[in-house]
């Protein structure tokens, strides 16, 4: 179902998508046979790449793809792959995709090396290249995850998130990578700065919305559905919005009720009650109305483009990621 949706929406950009699949395959290769290797595992893993269909999308919609659109978009894909290697070595993951992942086919040390390996690739492409604009864009989206990421471990660890903290931990953890693919295709193909910052707009928002959405799935979704155990986030103390803000909602006494079963990390009778107590509580349609806000925000951004197929289909994009079940 997902894979036909996202194959309508990349349909203006369908030739675009497989000249991007050659050249990102051509990005990986080396001399070194044990990365040559490893690359071709990372091939298998098929993903949605929603972000080189960013990049190309924004850059059909403000000028054109050429040759500086292709390599953006194997930049970002290549810091993704990077920090999603990364983060399955973090989070000792066993499966990425439906396959095994790099860090248990080829164990830790190669995992973490074979994530810098891409991300040096990505940026030598870039400089090799002269593109030096991209280079300022990715590294402070580089920082920017990091931070994220960061800020989202200590503020586990004490279980105290806010609204304001959730969502600068989500725009810089997940936004800020979509952010920057609308922004490399819009840099790419004009040099109108109101087509830049329009489609940057865009992307940090249609980002938010992404990530909210799939906050909400945590409470509301099934193992069939969403391919993971509902209340994962739970039993990882992630504090997202619908708990945030039904924690709002109630006295003192029954939100630290709730934080204790967190923090104790509960039995699956814990979770389904912390689960029945956001739905109860309202949390869940709060989160959606608030990843409609943002989805709103992302089209409005885009209204100063001339129409276009590829315009429609970042708007059917924004509709994708707030309908999405998984």
């Amino acid at each position: 179902m997902i894979k036909g949706q996202l194959s309508k929406i990349s349909q203006p950009i369908k030739s675009e998508l497989d000249t991007f699949k050659d050249q990102f395959k051509q990005s990986m290769r080396s001399s070194v046979g044990l990365v040559d290797l490893v690359a071709r595992y990372i091939i298998r893993q098929k993903g949605k790449k929603i972000r080189p269909l960013l990049v190309l999308l924004s850059a059909k919609v403000a000028g054109g793809v050429n040759d500086r659109t292709y390599r953006g978009a194997v930049l970002v894909e290549l810091l993704h792959t990077a920090t999603l290697i990364h983060d399955d070595v973090v989070d000792n993951a066993d499966k990425r995709r439906g396959m095994w992942s790099v860090n248990k086919v080829f164990k830790n040390k190669i995992a973490v090396l074979m994530g810098d390996y891409l991300l040096s690739r990505g940026l030598m492409i870039a400089v090799e290249n002269k593109d030096y604009d991209f280079l300022g864009v990715i590294t402070t989206t580089v920082k920017r995850m990091s931070e994220g990421e960061l800020l989202q471990i200590q503020k586990t660890r004490k279980l105290d998130i806010d609204e304001e903290t959730y969502f600068r931990i989500i725009s810089d953890k997940t936004a800020s990578l979509l952010e920057t693919c609308c922004e490399i295709g819009a840099l790419s193909a004009s040099d109108n700065p109101e087509y830049q910052k329009a489609l940057k707009e865009f992307g940090n928002s249609l980002g938010m919305a992404f990530q909210i959405r799939d906050d909400i799935l945590d409470y509301e979704g099934t193992v069939r559905t969403i391919g993971k155990p509902v209340g994962g986030d739970i039993k990882e103390k992630k504090i997202t919005l619908p708990l945030i803000y039904s924690l709002d909602k109630v006295s003192k006494q029954e939100a630290s009720r709730i934080i204790k079963i967190i923090k104790n990390g509960g039995t699956s009778k814990d979770i389904e009650d912390v689960i029945g107590f956001v739905r109860s509580n309202g949390g869940i349609e709060y989160a959606f109305k608030t990843a409609q806000t943002y989805s709103q925000r992302a089209k409005a951004a885009l209204s100063i483009l001339p129409d276009s197929p590829s315009k429609i289909a970042l708007e059917a994009l924004v509709d994708f990621v707030i309908e999405r079940k998984n």
